[in-house]
């Protein structure tokens, strides 16, 4: 049997709880084929399922504690910061919101089954003042789910492929090589969409100074929020003239948007992605003037810009 192949054997229960504490922390390691790796090895009776739900379930809940309880205390900076160095988790921070806010802790359910949701669902509720003992139940049912979908999936392609000696052998000698080659692969896939998103919004953007000045000279912009109300809840103000839609409103009355004037859209992602994405997406129903701000409301206050209180009156219309 081949070193690496013994390796895991020998260690796999701490080779798994360690992945997914990385995964779950930020570090963009997708744990799908080495849950689906260990579900294989069931079937030869070399790992338990048992031990493979206990190594991940305490893995996850690990990090899910600390997210958690950072969100709460520290709110949307922990998900900023997420942002910045994970490839998934900034495209992912409307979803959570949008499934935390709509389906409130069954959300967790789901959330581990969505690459960068699942980094994001623990500190969001946190910042959502969902109670501890309800986050627990819900995020430790939807690990049990997600490990043992992964498992079971593995273990039936285990089973087929102990009936087959050759594949086995072949297998005993490349498994190794074929789990670190499909993560990269992963990886790979991801940073491919990520930069291609990033070369497709680099021309859409418009700086904060910039738009500081077309409002000096009393340009007639139309400004758009695209926060989330736990985003703004920690810091209730808006930058002046603004009107407050969620992504989804704003795509379903895209007809209501002047076409004669330039629209600036901003939310809270360092990367601007929920924003560039609903640049993109207003293109299509031929709204040309409408750009990204960059760095959003943080990079807007960061430099000292004015803002004013979120009222009645400039609440979402």
């Amino acid at each position: 049997m081949h070193f690496t192949v013994q390796i895991f054997l020998d260690y796999g229960y701490w080779i798994l709880f360690g992945w997914v504490l990385a995964e779950q922390l930020g570090v963009p390691l997708p744990s799908s084929p080495i849950l689906l790796t260990a579900g294989a090895l069931t079937a030869t009776h070399h790992m338990r399922i048992a031990g493979i739900v206990l190594a991940v379930i305490a893995g996850s809940a690990i990090t899910d504690f600390v997210w958690f309880r950072l969100g709460g205390r520290y709110g949307s900076t922990v998900t900023h910061w997420i942002c910045r160095f994970s490839m998934e988790a900034a495209s992912c921070v409307r979803k959570a919101e949008v499934m935390l806010m709509r389906h409130g802790p069954a959300a967790l359910l789901m959330a581990k089954f969505i690459p960068g949701l699942n980094t994001m669902a623990a500190p969001l509720a946190g910042q959502s003042k969902m109670r501890y003992r309800v986050f627990f139940v819900y995020d430790t049912a939807g690990t049990f789910l997600w490990v043992a979908s992964f498992v079971l999936v593995g273990r039936f392609f285990g089973d087929a492929i102990r009936r087959n000696v050759p594949i086995l052998h072949w297998l005993g000698r490349s498994a190794a090589a074929l789990v670190v080659l499909v993560v990269l692969g992963i990886l790979v896939a991801r940073l491919i969409r990520q930069q291609r998103f990033l070369r497709k919004i680099g021309t859409l953007r418009i700086e904060p100074a910039e738009l500081k000045a077309m409002m000096d000279r009393g340009e007639n912009l139309y400004i758009i929020d695209l926060r989330h109300p736990l985003d703004i809840l920690p810091d209730p103000r808006i930058l002046p003239g603004a009107v407050c839609l969620p992504p989804n409103e704003l795509i379903a009355r895209n007809s209501e948007i002047p076409r004669d004037r330039d629209i600036v859209l901003y939310c809270t992602c360092p990367s601007e992605a929920t924003s560039a994405r609903v640049a993109l997406t207003m293109r299509r129903f031929g709204i040309e003037r409408i750009r990204p701000l960059r760095g959003g409301f943080d990079g807007w206050k960061d430099q000292g810009y004015p803002l004013v209180e979120l009222t009645g009156s400039l609440a979402r219309s």
